[in-house]
């Protein structure tokens, strides 16, 4: 079926259209299997529109949105580039920058030096590309920590956002002239594997410095899935979009990277069980994001939050689902992995959840194209949002 592609501002426009979101999580170099079920909607999204070789999801979705290694795929896809383009870039970005080195152990110095990743990534996106170029062919979020004040920073190229263009007699540097690559890498500095990300936010007064703003991985605040953060960005009044909400006006898909089992043996270190109890706070507010998504929505992906509350299928926060809602991800558990026909002892179960393991890519790479396999069906995608020309 033949569909018109439409520029950035016609995705952000409030015309009465439905609008499509995709969210997409943090998680290291588990991002390989973001991509798995990604070029399986890809797949899926293309043969709705008539299996053009040329179909994007930068066509389909107007808002996309990630956080750490999220927003890395994110951008790319906002710049029109294919699933496959994207995971051959990201296998290779894997090998090169998750290199370890006894001088670092993530005490004293990150585990890794940043500059092999901000080399990738400008490769990627472009050295001179800033968050208002035309490149960016849809909406693009990315959410990054503040570490400086202790405040998530949701970034976008929404062209009326608040902060978007420069503002009269004001030296604050504008959204718009942030480097993209230096909003991803900022977005993806988690504490202990890259040193944090100085951004220039503010020129200075005359015979005064400018100021920097250091941010840290995204993932450190609530929205390491960022799937809510897109829905409040794009319908809250003060983010100036403006989006409708209802379940045959607002689609919302949140991609995963895998979640951890927990049923891990107990620390030995006591830095150990610090970073622990750092994850084990990622875990909650994963839960909790999923939880309130699923009370927003009507959902054929629904899972069961836990033996009390189910699923969520009879409640609703509001008298009318608010969007329609699909979740994709996979449990790395024994049993969750047996159901795609994978077995593995617990040691490399309890191995695929590393963050910074290039040697679990393929791995991961096979476990999300065989979930998504099972998952991802043409008819949970309602038709009112199919593209038309």
């Amino acid at each position: 079926m033949p569909y018109k592609i439409r520029t950035r501002d016609e995705h952000f426009l409030n015309d009465g259209s439905p609008k499509r979101i995709l969210a997409l999580d943090g998680g290291g170099l588990r991002g390989i299997l973001t991509l798995s079920y990604l070029a399986e909607i890809e797949s899926t999204l293309s043969g709705r529109h008539g299996g053009a070789e040329n179909f994007r999801l930068s066509h389909y979705f107007d808002l996309i949105a990630g956080t750490s290694t999220g927003s890395i795929i994110a951008a790319a896809l906002a710049r029109g580039m294919s699933v496959s383009e994207i995971a051959k870039k990201y296998l290779d970005l894997g090998q090169r920058v998750f290199q370890k080195s006894w001088l670092r152990q993530g005490f004293v110095r990150a585990f890794y030096d940043e500059a092999g990743l901000i080399e990738e990534l400008k490769q990627v996106y472009g050295a001179q590309t800033t968050l208002s170029d035309p490149s960016l062919q849809t909406g693009l979020l990315i959410v990054t920590k503040r570490l400086d004040t202790e405040s998530v920073w949701p970034i976008s190229n929404n062209p009326r956002g608040k902060y978007y263009g420069p503002r009269p007699d004001s030296n604050v540097i504008p959204n718009s002239a942030y480097p993209l690559w230096q909003v991803v890498r900022s977005s993806t500095a988690a504490p202990r594997f890259f040193d944090p990300e100085k951004i220039e936010i503010s020129r200075g007064k005359s015979g005064e410095k400018p100021v920097q703003g250091e941010f840290v991985d995204g993932g450190v605040s609530p929205f390491n899935n960022p799937a809510l953060q897109a829905v409040m960005h794009a319908t809250l009044d003060g983010y100036r979009i403006g989006w409708p909400t209802g379940s045959d006006k607002l689609l919302v898909v949140s991609v995963g990277t895998g979640s951890r089992d927990l049923k891990v043996a107990p620390a030995k270190l006591a830095v150990d069980n610090a970073l622990k109890s750092l994850l084990s706070v990622m875990d909650d507010c994963a839960t909790l994001m999923e939880t309130l998504l699923q009370w927003l929505s009507s959902s054929p992906t629904a899972r069961m939050i836990n033996r009390e509350v189910d699923d969520l299928r009879h409640d609703l926060i509001a008298p009318v689902p608010l969007i329609s809602y699909l979740r994709y991800n996979v449990a790395l558990s024994k049993d969750s992995l047996a159901q795609i026909g994978m077995e593995f002892d617990d040691e490399k179960i309890e191995g695929l959840s590393a963050m910074d393991d290039p040697g679990n890519m393929k791995t991961l790479q096979e476990i999300g194209t065989k979930a998504a396999k099972q998952q991802v069906r043409a008819e949970d995608f309602p038709s009112n949002f199919d593209l038309v020309g």
